[in-house]
């Protein structure tokens, strides 16, 4: 039978660009146009390119279908095509292409190809598509275009004032639950106005949002700080209104091929059945803190999908395109300024492209024999792109952003919160499981002249100096975002995520210690680097060369200043931090070897307050 064709356009005000992140969102878009979840064929075997199996239930009958990947320019246009192996249709296919239009909105044209297997069903088709899903999918767009003249995204639909598809129902006794989480919140953040509207959120928004809320993400939509919406979602948790998880994702499509409930439970060894490589797990980008609500106030189905891989599930992905052998495509996306990474799923070879508003305007893309045929170089922002696939089998093109999502909470950064180690010092790895963490900044302080303290003034009152001298390096540490990993003696091992975090903590630190009756002087050293996280004493830990080396600093340190290394001194954000204030400051560089790093000479760097 033939192809039944129709096409639906809408006159939207807001731009493509603020349209893209809800009307791409494809599995949004599904549930919130009364599709009916799709699940994947059990037992199946994975097909190449991220194909999958699906079945999805409609009036009454199982539809089993080959979902093809689904292709995107980004912000412009996506679709899909889907390949029906039980049921009433053979095939579907849908485009949906955003124009801008000249006064700044967008011309939405959204059409659908559908070739029934049955004679009756060619004849309903045409109801269906033309007073079910054009009716539908209109109500669905303005609303997404309501959303998108605010700047807004799913987290703020309750707000706005936008209905859902199906009511929320709260589980027995939730409505309960949820005044007194309220009380306990207000009581533990002081901040009102956002535990309303996370209440709101768990109470109002569909079950997609709700079931992996993004700190980050949330934050962005609201305007607000994102530590404040991570250290609220933290108390949350501990008041019972949120769960949290560590989702595992994929280097390659980012997306969450696992879940933990407990840092314990995180494994290594993970496997992407739609890029079809094992990877392992590291705390740095594969880990993600995700919550939803917990049961006893709402119950959400986990793992509900009503469409896969839909553009927005994979963000960082500005252009996806499927050629056959032989084919040739030209594509032209809109790109922000940065690096982007050019390659296909199958071919060996990868560049790396530097978008600019200087950049060449017309590049090529070559799949040849085995290999794809591209060079590093600088492209304009908005660049003609031919795609070539000169080899024997189709080939799957992809153009990413370099650089992960910063909309992600990696455990990386959860772990160095003060906030995070104090709710939940029970969150840690296995005994003798080691995770890469990244890039982290360790400092260690020592009291000088404790000792004499001690002997001086006796062992209670000195043991009273010493207990609030470490509030005050608990404080100004809090206050930066980092946290106090462990206290030795009257010592403290604290981490942050940036040099300068750790700089201005201890540069007050050492201020406010030089105020108290007696005055104390605080020895400090600072370095960044790699490190690993593991369990001693119950507790999350650090290990590393970098850990060693800022012990060795801190032991150089005088007390009227604190030491760094070279790579804290020449990180871009301490450079500026010190050249703007550079009369409050006094630095001089020195050299010398470390003891337990063989004959290595390093340059140092001792900062005064002046």
């Amino acid at each position: 039978m033939k192809d039944y064709h129709t096409q639906w356009t809408w006159q939207l005000e807001a731009t493509p660009e603020d349209l893209w992140p809800l009307v791409a969102d494809t599995n949004h878009f599904d549930q919130d146009t009364g599709m009916n979840p799709v699940t994947a064929v059990s037992g199946a075997e994975p097909l190449p390119h991220g194909r999958k199996r699906l079945r999805v239930k409609l009036s009454g009958f199982w539809l089993e279908f080959v979902q093809e990947p689904f292709e995107w320019i980004s912000p412009y246009r996506f679709g899909v095509v889907r390949h029906f192996t039980r049921g009433p249709l053979k095939q579907m296919r849908v485009l949906a292409e955003l124009t801008p239009r000249a006064d700044g909105g967008t011309v939405l044209t959204y059409q659908v190809w559908a070739r029934p297997r049955y004679f009756l069903t060619g004849l309903i088709l045409p109801l269906v598509l033309q007073q079910v899903w054009q009716r539908e999918f209109g109500k669905v767009f303005r609303q997404y275009d309501l959303l998108a003249q605010r700047g807004q995204t799913f987290y703020a639909r309750p707000e706005a004032g936008l209905m859902l598809p199906t009511p929320v129902t709260l589980a027995p006794g939730g409505r309960e639950r949820l005044k007194e989480a309220q009380r306990e919140l207000q009581r533990l953040t002081g901040q009102p106005e956002l535990v309303d509207r996370l209440l709101r959120l768990v109470a109002e928004a569909d079950d997609l949002t709700v079931n992996k809320i993004r700190p980050y993400a949330l934050a962005d939509a609201w305007g607000a700080p994102r530590r404040q919406v991570l250290e609220l979602a933290l108390y949350a948790t501990r008041a019972g209104l949120l769960d949290f998880r560590w989702d595992l994702l994929c280097p390659m499509c980012r997306t969450a091929k696992g879940t933990a409930h407990s840092l314990a439970d995180t494994t290594r060894e993970v496997h992407c059945d739609a890029c079809q490589i094992d990877y392992r797990a590291d705390f740095e980008r594969s880990v993600e803190l995700t919550f939803r609500p917990n049961p006893s106030i709402r119950v959400v189905e986990e793992g509900m999908e009503f469409c896969y891989a839909g553009p927005v599930a994979a963000p960082h992905v500005l252009v996806q395109q499927v050629l056959a052998p032989g084919e040739e495509r030209t594509v032209r996306p809109r790109l922000d300024p940065g690096y982007y990474q050019v390659e296909t799923l199958a071919l060996t070879g990868h560049a790396i492209w530097h978008a600019t508003a200087e950049g060449q305007t017309d590049v090529t893309l070559v799949g040849e024999g085995e290999n794809l045929r591209v060079q590093d170089q600088t492209i304009a922002l908005q660049p003609l792109i031919h795609l070539q696939n000169h080899t024997d089998t189709e080939q799957l093109f992809i153009i990413e952003r370099s650089s992960w999502s910063d909309e992600a909470t990696t455990a990386a950064e959860v772990i160095v919160l003060q906030r995070f180690r104090d709710l939940f010092s029970q969150e840690a790895l296995r005994p003798g499981e080691q995770i890469f963490v990244g890039t982290q900044t360790i400092v260690f302080t020592d009291l000088r002249g404790s000792t004499q303290l001690y002997r001086t003034i006796g062992d209670a009152p000195a043991f009273g100096i010493v207990m609030d001298h470490f509030a005050v390096l608990r404080q100004t540490i809090d206050e930066e975002g980092g946290s106090i990993v462990k206290t030795i003696g009257d010592a403290v091992m604290a981490v942050f995520r940036q040099p300068a975090a750790a700089l201005r903590a201890m540069l007050i630190t050492q201020k406010r210690l030089a105020q108290t009756n007696p005055p104390l002087t605080l020895k400090v050293g600072i370095h960044t680097g790699p490190c690993i996280t593991v369990t001693l004493n119950d507790r999350l830990d650090f290990f590393g060369s970098t850990v060693n080396m800022a012990a060795r600093l801190q032991s150089l340190s005088l007390g009227d200043d604190l030491v760094c290394s070279q790579t804290v001194y020449q990180d871009p954000e301490v450079f500026s931090l010190l050249s703007a204030q550079a009369e409050l400051f006094t630095t001089q560089s020195f050299e010398t070897s470390l003891k337990g790093f063989a004959d290595d000479c390093f340059t140092l760097w001792r900062l005064r307050q002046t």
